[in-house]
């Protein structure tokens, strides 16, 4: 009996589209490796174990079936996105526990591509930190189960990289795809600006944050790209073209180091790059000294908005501390200057140079704690020390990404980070495709 546990979403989707198997069976093979796995890892708040089979059986009853980019795939959705029927959490005891009355658009999106919704994942309280763990539960690394898989979408990302799901809903305020997907081996697209419905919280985290991807083959991302991007998920992919590409391994913010096997995993992608043909040469962007209290202002701030009109009591201190310091930012990070400036310092880069790559990270991610009962300052420095490199693209709401490339001593995942122009997404999914088929990675963690 052939198993759809570890198969693509497209290897998914083409054997529901031709009748060889049904949603049904698909979605529960997903379900009992939930219920058997799950309990280790902790990717889920919530899962629908009564609802997926019925919404299954919908599926394989439409009369487009045959037309259904994502049919019968199963797939997780973020705890800060409202799914039909189900309360949205985000992480918090502080969250009304009522039922959505209608999807979020993303979700809308991927349902009327064929996808099922198995469950909505954890997440850290209001999608603040780097830690996924909180009243609702602690997410664990699939591929070391004492680590965290990272955040915000961290959930999401665990239970993509323990085969639990083949592709998963996330988002992006300041690297929260990208630094679960390099923890968990995935790949991680963070859109930019405008080019996938956002409606996050309150206010996008003043647009910053995105919804995207998390899968473990390109092909998979691309696929769920186009289908939350409202586009052609048949549009064949860009052919080859040599790209102009910059290496840096410079950390963005003052005080913070990149670590060795996370700078040389860079050096090794950008290596293969320039023996595939593309024109690689080392060159830092202009970062400004200013660009860590800029971040600072903005990653508290959206978290002073998220929090207003939520019972204080019911957050927890790491929270509450966040969003007290995020107040005195409102007035200055409302109006963009900082992010309108950091645009215009970096657009003479990106005229020169399609695309950066960069390590992810810049460390390994923490254990897997209780971090929320921690104190403010230490989630601070682990945040930071962790993940230097991501910020920046959200503060420019330009795309950026993560893909998996070699691994650390550990036999953990390693990445590396591609960011583009606005508008080139496609063009990025490329020169990831072209990484994954010059350095395969395995797709899920050794779990069995």
């Amino acid at each position: 009996m052939t198993s759809w546990v570890g198969r693509t979403a497209a290897e998914i989707a083409a054997a529901v589209r031709e009748k060889r198997v049904t949603p049904r069976e698909v979605v529960a093979e997903h379900l009992a490796r939930i219920a058997s796995l799950d309990g280790r890892i902790g990717a889920f708040r919530t899962v629908r174990a009564e609802a997926a089979p019925a919404e299954a059986d919908e599926v394989a009853a439409r009369a487009d079936l045959g037309g259904l980019p994502l049919a019968g795939v199963p797939v997780a959705v973020k705890d800060n996105l409202a799914v039909r029927g189900e309360a949205t959490r985000n992480g918090s005891a502080a969250t009304p526990d009522g039922p959505a009355a209608a999807d979020h658009v993303t979700v809308a999106r991927l349902r009327a591509a064929g996808a099922v919704v198995v469950g909505l994942t954890n997440v850290p309280e209001l999608c603040v930190f780097g830690t996924t763990d909180g009243v609702h539960g602690t997410a664990r690394n699939p591929w070391d189960l004492t680590r965290t898989t990272g955040g915000s979408s961290g959930g999401s990302a665990a239970a993509v990289a323990a085969g639990l799901v083949p592709i998963a809903l996330g988002n992006d305020g300041m690297g929260s795809l990208r630094i679960p997907a390099a923890h968990c081996g995935l790949i991680g697209l963070k859109p930019g600006f405008g080019v996938v419905p956002a409606d996050i919280g309150h206010g996008d985290w003043f647009g910053m944050s995105e919804n995207g991807p998390l899968a473990t083959t390109v092909e998979d991302a691309r696929l769920m790209f186009r289908v939350l991007a409202g586009t052609d998920p048949g549009e064949p992919a860009p052919s080859f073209s040599p790209r102009s590409i910059a290496l840096s391994v410079r950390s963005p913010l003052v005080g913070v180091t990149v670590t060795r096997p996370y700078a040389d995993a860079a050096r090794r992608a950008a290596e293969s790059l320039a023996g595939a043909g593309h024109r690689v040469r080392p060159a830092d962007p202009p970062y400004p000294l200013w660009l860590g209290t800029t971040s600072l202002a903005h990653w508290t701030a959206g978290t002073a908005v998220d929090a207003e009109g939520l019972d204080p009591a019911l957050l927890t201190r790491r929270t509450r501390v966040h969003a007290a310091v995020g107040r005195r930012f409102l007035k200055g990070v409302r109006a963009g200057d900082r992010r309108e400036q950091l645009r215009r310092r970096m657009e003479p880069f990106f005229a020169e140079h399609e695309v950066l790559l960069t390590p992810t990270l810049a460390r390994r991610g923490p254990a897997a704690a209780p971090w929320h009962e921690r104190g403010w300052l230490r989630n601070l420095l682990v945040n930071t020390n962790c993940s230097p490199l991501t910020p920046p693209w959200n503060l420019t709401g330009w795309p950026a990404m993560s893909v998996p490339f070699g691994t650390l001593p550990s036999g953990a995942p390693c990445a590396v980070q591609l960011v583009g122009r606005p508008g080139s997404e496609l063009e990025l999914l490329a020169v990831a495709e072209q990484l994954q088929e010059l350095h395969p990675w395995r797709r899920t963690a050794p779990l069995d």
